[in-house]
């Protein structure tokens, strides 16, 4: 059995990576599967832990970061937010595609791990489309917000780092594009 692929989408708080992954984890022939993260926040309304996020203490995750357990980590605005390393490996070994939505600094840590990793960075339309989504949660505090968007001027300068960039003007369509990169990859994959 072919080893899957590894999948990673990141892009600035608020850009809608939930909302387009939504669209094609849909798409069965993608053969994807989701990798849950780890974090130590609280969760928004209408979150489930295990599905949404494994929700967990700051000494869980600390323990999982001395321990070797992780794939990658980050901190954030108070919060450790990090991918589970054997539930990644675990997925691949049996063919999965899997696919990891997470902070660049994330993203940057697993990129220098798994070198053929597929990275897509999502962008806003604007910043001010940005700025809009992330006051439309209504969950965060207004010195929180003004650090997510000071963290997303920073974040959008590494675009160069990605393989791929999609914008999420229409949640659909850049599901769509995300779905062809997936396919193209699998492709490759069968040719090797």
């Amino acid at each position: 059995m072919k080893k899957g692929l590894l999948i990673i989408i990141s892009g600035p708080s608020g850009v809608g990576k939930g909302t387009v992954r939504d669209f094609f984890m849909k798409d069965n022939s993608l053969n994807l599967t989701y990798s849950i993260s780890m974090t130590t926040r609280k969760p928004r309304e209408n979150e489930v832990d295990g599905v949404d996020y494994l929700f967990v203490s700051k000494e869980a995750f600390e323990k999982a970061i001395e321990n070797g357990e992780l794939l990658e980590w980050a901190e954030f605005v108070g919060n450790y937010y990090g991918t589970p390393l054997c539930q990644v490996e675990r997925l691949r070994n049996e063919g999965k595609n899997v696919l990891l939505e997470i902070e660049v600094q994330g993203a940057q840590q697993v990129s220098e791990k798994v070198p053929d990793a597929i990275t897509i960075f999502m962008i806003p339309p604007t910043m001010d489309e940005l700025e809009n989504r992330i006051r439309g949660r209504k969950s965060e505090a207004e010195e929180v917000i003004q650090e997510r968007l000071a963290k997303a001027e920073k974040e959008m300068k590494l675009i160069k780092d990605y393989k791929y960039v999609v914008c999420n003007d229409d949640p659909e369509l850049a599901a769509q594009y995300i779905g062809l990169i997936v396919k193209r990859h699998m492709n490759l994959a069968k040719d090797e």
